[in-house]
């Protein structure tokens, strides 16, 4: 049986949300070399052009996904939490074609191309796991593509804020409704392809009809139903295992959906 999600490793939380891991290769994932290093805000964990030769678990804080475009412009992909490796595709693409940065200050750790490679083939379903992850991260881009392409302002943010709360929910870091999530409206209107002015708007708009609140960085889904609606909001993409699912229902209120 799994651990108390609080209690455990960060890359165990987030890997069986997606598969139920057993203790040996619960073990085996915390007896991963890491190299730890703590992290201002705006600080880049891996630029663009770089040819890594280890990959990056965050421990605490939130990273970010990014590239910058001509004139200092910035679009945000994703948006990264504990237990996330981001860069796990740098076992496969030498080069890497854009930045991952921190939001907050974070602490991470730095894990060896080869103790990864080595983990994966002494522990296939590990590596199975890691796999399905990052096809779970391409999900998530393709869904950020559909927002961003087809969704209102007002859509567009309610699902992020869906997406962001059974993501922290599942890993054991939210507090009922409530999550923190320090993101500024800058921030937003770059991941989301809106200005600051437009993202307040509507940020006010969904608080003024009772969807979400905010206040310093702690946000709270109000009412989940109507949030779930307003952003069209399927949780299949996020291919959660049946239990990470269901206790995020619970965690919602008895009567709600995912």
């Amino acid at each position: 049986m799994s651990q108390n999600p609080s209690q455990a490793h960060p890359l165990v939380r987030k890997l069986e949300s997606v598969l139920e891991l057993s203790a040996d290769e619960r073990e085996a994932i915390e007896a991963l070399p890491l190299t730890p290093r703590t992290l201002k805000a705006d600080q880049d964990i891996v630029r663009a052009y770089d040819q890594p030769t280890q990959c990056c678990v965050i421990l605490e804080g939130f990273a970010l996904r990014y590239k910058l475009m001509n004139g200092g412009k910035r679009q945000i992909f994703s948006f990264h939490i504990a237990g996330d490796i981001p860069d796990l595709h740098s076992l496969y693409l030498e080069v890497m074609d854009h930045n991952i940065g921190t939001l907050v200050g974070s602490r991470v750790a730095f894990i060896p191309h080869d103790a990864m490679r080595s983990l994966m083939a002494g522990h296939p379903r590990i590596g199975d796991a890691l796999w399905r992850n990052a096809l779970v991260d391409a999900a998530l881009s393709r869904e950020w593509m559909a927002s961003i392409g087809r969704r209102e302002a007002y859509g567009r943010i309610a699902h992020l804020m869906c997406e962001l709360f059974l993501r922290l929910q599942t890993i054991g870091l939210t507090d009922g409704s409530s999550f923190e999530m320090p993101i500024t409206q800058e921030e937003l209107g770059d991941a989301l392809g809106l200005s600051s002015v437009h993202v307040n708007r509507t940020l006010q708009e969904l608080r003024g009809n009772g969807l979400i609140s905010w206040t310093r960085g702690y946000w709270t889904v109000v009412d989940w139903e109507a949030l779930k609606k307003a952003a069209e909001f399927d949780a299949t993409y996020l291919h959660l295992h049946d239990a990470a699912r269901q206790a995020a229902i619970k965690a919602l209120s008895p009567a709600a959906t995912i």
